[in-house]
């Protein structure tokens, strides 16, 4: 019997079954991993950056069959599966041309004759994904981790162990020595003796603040670095002088794509009191609009939640809010693994949607009178992965860049990950840096080299 079934979460069709792998099976994996390091760290980080244009031209090849895999998997409208993949490949060319640069030696003048800095491998990285975004989120860890001269393992959210074994498939055919990259198909209970292996140098993990601090503490346990992308509850915050007819699909796009489900998605949209009443009426208008459906649809905005026990936390979430006084403007319909794009109002602290992660098409919006009410409301969270703020100001938001504790700040933009800039959180939200030069640096032995001759 399989121990993964992987279902379809808009038909509820079974898509494939899996065996999970045994506790040989493991340790085999992870000794290839071993093996292939030894010689793979060795190879100069040109020839590492130049099987990147193989990596993005299978990527291109097969976009197609991915982004349906991704949109079968977990439910993401297909032009939101295609244009993941399209990031990839962006992702790819980044680190292509940029690699000899990131990881040149640093040349530092002491007493000595020569001194650097040399940034070297660390060994085999494990990397814990989520199901969200489930080429994006692997792949912003492996391809810096792989360039930088280490092996990885990926152990993928469960829901998508089709796309999971794809992207092994993707760096086997794309010229990588055999074991460069793996994929287990493991228990969340193997996990933790895998973690334990001598050969396991750092563990990456993307995932909810419960897992971050499971993982954190095993690994602490054995002095393993670990990087962590955890939840969100981003603010987005609406000045009076927020220009609507430029931002206004902006902000949308920053609550419902990818159906709510993304760590950095503007969560509570805090709103000056002078706009207020037009943002909510143009806002609510906008959700309208969105056509939800079939998610292999390629004009479907809203497709489904990846699993039923999602659409049931969100119910919860929004009923307890509801019952302390938040109001329902629009939606709050739920159907299985759909949920009907939501705008809240009344919403206040306390409320879980909130203080909570949100992991779906909901919206609260909350009204202040102030620019330093906005800022202030914005700072009361316990996460801080991202705020974005609209406003014509943009001098005034410059200079209180410091206001906000979070990994990012954008103004007149919603929060989105590019390779060329570091991508990660504050708080709950996890530490580390994904992506751009402090992502390739975050699996690398920083060595001091001291030449006297």
């Amino acid at each position: 019997m399989a121990d993964i079934i992987t279902l379809n979460p808009y038909t509820n069709e079974i898509l494939d079954k899996y065996q999970t792998f045994s506790d040989t099976k493991v340790k085999n994996v992870i000794k290839a991993a071993e093996k292939t390091y030894s010689t793979w760290k060795l190879e100069s980080v040109s020839d590492r950056a130049q099987l990147l244009d193989q990596v993005a031209n299978t990527l291109y090849q097969n976009i197609e069959r991915y982004s349906l895999l991704i949109t079968n998997e977990m439910g993401k409208p297909i032009s939101e599966s295609r244009a993941e993949i399209e990031k990839c490949i962006f992702l790819c060319d980044f680190y292509k041309k940029n690699a000899e640069d990131l990881l040149a030696d640093d040349i530092i003048k002491t007493d000595a004759t020569e001194s650097f800095i040399s940034y070297d491998p660390l060994g085999t990285i494990l990397a814990i994904m989520p199901w969200n975004y489930p080429f994006w989120q692997a792949l912003r860890f492996a391809i810096p981790t792989l360039t930088a001269g280490n092996t990885a393992l990926l152990k993928h959210a469960s829901n998508v162990s089709g796309c999971a074994l794809a992207l092994q498939e993707l760096f086997d055919n794309s010229g990588y020595p055999e074991a460069c990259f793996q994929t287990l198909l493991v228990t969340h209970e193997q996990i933790e003796t895998i973690i334990e292996s001598d050969s396991i140098k750092a563990v990456s993990l993307t995932g909810s603040e419960k897992a971050g601090k499971k993982i954190a503490a095993i690994a602490g346990k054995h002095l393993k670095k670990t990087v962590l992308e955890l939840g969100g509850n981003n603010a987005c915050i609406i000045l009076n002088d927020a220009d609507l007819d430029q931002y206004l699909d902006i902000m949308v796009k920053a609550r419902m794509q990818n159906t709510g489900q993304s760590c950095i998605a503007a969560k509570r949209f805090i709103v000056q009191d002078t706009i207020y009443d037009e943002f909510l009426e143009r806002f609510v208008d906008k959700i309208k609009e969105l056509k939800s459906g079939d998610p292999s649809k390629k004009d479907t905005s809203i497709g489904v939640l990846a699993r039923e026990d999602l659409a049931d936390i969100l119910e919860k979430q929004i009923k307890t809010s509801v019952s302390s006084g938040a109001k329902v403007v629009f939606g709050n319909y739920k159907n299985s693994t759909y949920y009907q794009p939501t705008v809240l109002t009344n919403v206040t602290p306390g409320m879980p949607v909130f203080d909570e992660e949100t992991f779906g098409p909901v919206a609260a919006i909350i009204k202040v009178k102030t620019k330093n009410d906005a800022y202030q409301m914005a700072s009361k969270s316990r996460f801080g992965l991202g705020t974005m703020l609209f406003t014509e100001a943009t001098d005034d938001a410059v200079k209180r860049i410091s206001t906000i504790e979070d990994g990012a700040f954008f103004i007149n933009e919603m929060v989105k990950s590019d390779p060329r800039l570091p991508f990660g959180g504050t708080k709950s939200s996890g530490y580390g840096r994904e992506l751009s030069r402090e992502g390739i640096l975050e699996f690398v032995n920083k060595k001091t080299v001291y030449i006297n001759k």
